[in-house]
C-alpha cells in the first residue's frame, strides 16, 4: 500500500481547483450570491413598500401570528411564540423575482444561441442518388466511348444502326 505524499496531494488539488468548470463554476456561485443580494434589495425596498402602501401601510416583514403572547412570569419576561408568515411572503417574492429574472435570463441566451446556429449556413444535402434510369444512360454512354461511335442512326420500327470508326466484325 502506498502512501501519498503532501506533495503528490497539492499537486491533484492545485489540477482540480485549476479546471475550467470548476473555476467557472466558482464565479458563477459568487456572482450568484452578488444577484441575489441585489434582488433581495430591490424587493425589500423597492417593490414591498408600494405593495404594502396599496393593501394599507402594512410592512410585510412585521407580520406574524401571535400563537402565545408574551408573558411575566416571576419578574422575567418570556417572549412571545409567533408565526412570521410575512418574512416568509418576503422571502416568497425574492424566490419569485429571481427565479422570473433567470428564466428571462435563459430565454435571451436561447434566443442569442438559436440565431447564431441559423446565421451558420449548414452543410448542403448530400445529391440524391441516381435512378436506375441515369444508371443505365451512364453505362450506355460509357459503353458508346470506348467503341468510339460516330453516330447511332435509329428508324422505328426497324432495329438501329451503329456506325464506328473501329474496323467491323467478321461475321461468322
Amino acid at each position: 500500500m502506498e502512501v501519498m505524499g503532501k506533495s503528490s496531494f497539492l499537486q491533484d488539488f492545485k489540477s482540480f481547483a485549476m479546471k475550467g468548470n470548476v473555476i467557472d463554476m466558482a464565479v458563477g456561485v459568487i456572482i450568484g450570491g452578488a444577484f441575489g443580494k441585489i434582488v433581495s434589495s430591490v424587493v425589500a425596498d423597492i417593490i414591498m413598500p408600494p405593495l404594502g402602501l396599496l393593501v394599507g401601510g402594512v410592512n410585510f416583514t412585521d407580520l406574524k401570528w401571535v400563537m402565545k403572547p408574551a408573558e411575566v412570569v416571576d419578574g422575567k419576561e418570556i417572549a412571545a411564540v409567533t408565526l412570521n408568515y410575512g418574512n416568509f411572503l418576503q422571502v416568497t417574492f425574492d424566490f419569485l423575482i429571481i427565479a422570473f429574472s433567470i428564466f428571462l435570463f435563459i430565454k435571451l441566451l436561447t434566443r442569442l444561441t438559436a440565431k447564431k446556429e441559423a446565421e451558420v449556413p449548414a452543410a448542403p444535402p448530400a445529391p440524391p442518388a441516381p435512378s436506375k434510369e441515369e444508371v443505365l444512360l451512364t453505362e450506355i454512354r460509357d459503353i458508346l466511348k470506348e467503341k468510339k461511335v460516330e453516330r447511332i442512326v435509329c428508324y422505328i420500327p426497324t432495329p438501329c444502326l451503329v456506325h464506328t470508326n473501329s474496323v467491323p466484325s467478321p461475321s461468322v
